[in-house]
């Protein structure tokens, strides 16, 4: 392993550590990497396809439509 002097967001490491359920800066940093390693772009592309299938179940439709009619 390389060792490395960064700067962190101290704010975004806690919040990363309650996600991902670590307890070192160690520990975070490594399970991040290893999230983002493992994320492909086909993993992407199935994600994007199933939420364009599914948005109807999370998205009002009708009531973004009707926030963007100019009001009178």
């Amino acid at each position: 392993m390389a060792r490395t002097v960064i700067d962190l967001d101290e704010g975004m490491l806690t919040l990363a550590q309650q996600q991902l359920g670590t307890k070192t800066k160690r520990e975070t940093i490594n399970r991040a990497l290893a999230v983002a390693a493992g994320t492909s772009a086909d993993d992407r592309s199935r994600g994007l396809a199933w939420l364009q299938d599914n948005a109807e179940c999370f998205i009002d439709f009708d009531a973004l439509a009707e926030q963007e009619r100019p009001h009178r």
